[in-house]
């Protein structure tokens, strides 16, 4: 069976990397860490990530090709703490988001065991563009 792209619509020029774009944000779609994403005022928006026990250094944002990438490892066990229970997750994440052109990430910061990263989306000036149209 021959699989028809949504991409390869006549009318949808340029958009031959959406598909590419929404299965890169499936991938990696594990549970752990949770998190939520809250919409702020007309243009913002706030990824909040459970990271209990984590502290700033170990945890790096970065942003690769239009991708939020949230990584997480904890420095390696203590050899003299023995637990009865472990009950808190302590392993190596890594959580990713792919985000629009024009969506910037403003901040992050790390409060009670919860990471807060703030994007805005920046709106241009003007939508609508006349194209000259110039003679040989």
């Amino acid at each position: 069976m021959t699989k028809i792209s949504l991409a390869a619509h006549p009318f949808l020029l340029g958009f031959d990397q959406l598909e590419r774009l929404a299965e890169r944000a499936a991938k990696g779609a594990e549970g752990y860490p949770p998190y939520n994403i809250e919409h702020q005022g007309p243009d913002g928006f706030r990824i909040t990530l459970a990271v209990a026990g984590f502290s700033e250094d170990d945890l790096s944002i970065t942003l690769e090709d239009r991708q939020l990438v949230i990584r997480g490892r904890q420095a390696g066990p203590e050899d003299d703490r023995v637990f009865l229970h472990r009950g808190i997750a302590a392993r190596a994440f890594q959580r990713s988001f792919v985000l629009a052109d024009g969506v910037e990430v403003i901040a992050a910061r790390l409060e009670n065991g919860l990471l807060d990263i703030d994007l805005r989306r920046s709106v241009p000036d003007s939508i609508v563009q006349t194209i000259p149209i110039s003679r040989k």
